[in-house]
């Protein structure tokens, strides 16, 4: 059955963005369009300068500044210790009551099944005889998964980071995320490390934990790792690009963002519940509504602000809708997929007809939702897909966390003497042609005669 609109008046404003007053050269129409398409992850210079202080800090005292940092903006054990052993994560697991250990154990499972056809493979191509060129997948060593915590636990995500590090075969994984307000990890959280068989698991947050990752704590005994992975705020998010010059990141993931895309007969309601799900991931999550209705667009604000008024998290859907939520109204279903494309969202429900050929439109987004049944939700927990995506519009030239994330290639060139002869004029040629004779003469001596050949 059709749920009914709500009919309440909207207490909970979205700004509006009229696509057609941009085409018609309104000149602030243009900026609020420029400036929604080209946001950055990280755009605030304060946050920078203070992951780089926190960083350069953690640097030079390992486990002391972590902790300093975690007493001041939160995120310590009651116990003061940094890092949890795999022994109390067996225990988490061996606790977990049966609904939700079962819960975890799908999602794991639906998580893995879909990693696994990721795995990458090693290749080897003959260039020509005497040229043989591989191309060999090698997993890391050594892992560090970030997962959001504090105000509220995230075993999905860390299911989402940790999963396709098992199937990549990792050799070692490490987690980092923060306790609550009274100093406890959630036991969720550690039961599904448990149930993943994480190595070690940190205690910290934001930065902090970032630069524990990237750095090491020598004096925890806490070894730094390869590449480090999984979402956060813009604290943690600058703190991943900051380290990026020493280790390997994923994709700078920042706020969560979501986009629906929708027109009638969609339910206003159900398109209103699917952005309040964006919006609760906190105050700085965008939640925009794209269509090509007015009194759609309107239904929906009407049931936004209706959902809102109700939900347990409703100061923190509140603030992200005051602040980031939108209605953009576009003339067409191509001006509006042109505007999709733009923005490259990080989640994008869409539920419009034609239904698959507009999916088929879509060339930037994180991760797309197709019809009524697919909300959000589905993706962050249960579907099997990944929910770790590029956000700021970095969705216009990455993918989504995956199992090559978790290794390398490694070139590998075999070549005889026959196959250095078969290239040995083209070398020749194009090092002269760069002014780097030692590059030349280091194929030309090869050929000359030796000792053994006179």
């Amino acid at each position: 059955m059709r749920a009914e609109t709500p009919t309440v008046a909207p207490r909970l404003a979205l700004r509006r963005l009229d696509l057609a007053d941009v085409a018609a050269g309104d000149i602030e129409a243009r900026r609020l369009r420029d400036a929604m398409v080209r946001r950055a992850a990280v755009s605030d210079p304060t946050v920078r300068e203070g992951v780089q202080r926190i960083l350069a800090d953690v640097r030079a005292r390992g486990g002391q500044a972590v902790r300093d940092a975690n007493a001041a903006v939160g995120g310590s054990g009651r116990d003061g210790r940094l890092v949890i052993q795999p022994a109390e994560m067996r225990a988490a697991r061996d606790a977990l009551p049966n609904r939700r250990r079962r819960a975890l154990e799908q999602a794991i499972d639906n998580v893995r099944r879909f990693a696994e056809t990721q795995r990458p493979a090693s290749t080897r191509t003959t260039i020509a005889p005497g040229i043989e060129l591989e191309r060999r997948w090698v997993p890391l060593a050594r892992l560090g998964a970030y997962v959001p915590g504090g105000s509220a636990p995230y075993p999905s995500s860390l299911m989402m980071t940790v999963v396709p590090a098992r199937v990549a075969e990792v050799e070692q994984v490490v987690v980092a995320s923060p306790a609550d307000r009274a100093g406890d990890v959630d036991p969720t959280l550690l039961g599904a490390a448990g149930l993943l068989e994480v190595d070690a698991f940190l205690v910290a947050g934001g930065a902090q934990a970032i630069g524990a990752l990237a750095f090491g704590l020598p004096d925890e005994g806490f070894e730094p790792v390869d590449r480090v992975v999984g979402p956060g705020n813009a604290w943690v998010t600058a703190a991943k690009i900051e380290v990026s010059s020493s280790v390997a990141i994923d994709l700078p993931a920042g706020p969560s963002e979501g986009m629906v895309l929708a027109v009638p007969p969609a339910d206003p309601v159900r398109v209103a519940a699917d952005l309040i799900t964006q919006a609760e991931h906190g105050p700085d999550s965008p939640a925009i509504l794209v269509t090509m209705d007015p009194e759609f667009a309107a239904a929906v604000e009407r049931a936004v602000a209706a959902l809102v008024e109700r939900a347990p998290r409703g100061a923190i859907l509140a603030a992200s809708l005051r602040d980031h939520g939108a209605v953009v109204l576009a003339p067409s279903l191509d001006a509006a997929v042109d505007f999709v494309n733009a923005y490259a969202p990080e989640h994008l429900s869409i539920d419009v007809e034609p239904l698959e050929p507009t999916v088929a439109a879509i060339r930037n987004a994180g991760s797309v939702f197709v019809g009524p049944w697919a909300p959000e939700s589905a993706g962050d927990y249960a579907t099997g897909a990944n929910h770790v995506l590029p956000t700021g519009g970095l969705a216009r030239g990455s993918g989504g966390l995956a199992v090559e994330t978790y290794g390398k290639f490694i070139q590998v060139q075999r070549v005889s003497r026959e196959g250095l002869a078969s290239i040995r004029d083209t070398i020749a040629t194009l090092a002269e042609a760069e002014g780097l004779f030692a590059h030349r003469d280091a194929v030309e001596l090869r050929f000359e005669p030796t000792e053994a050949d006179r």
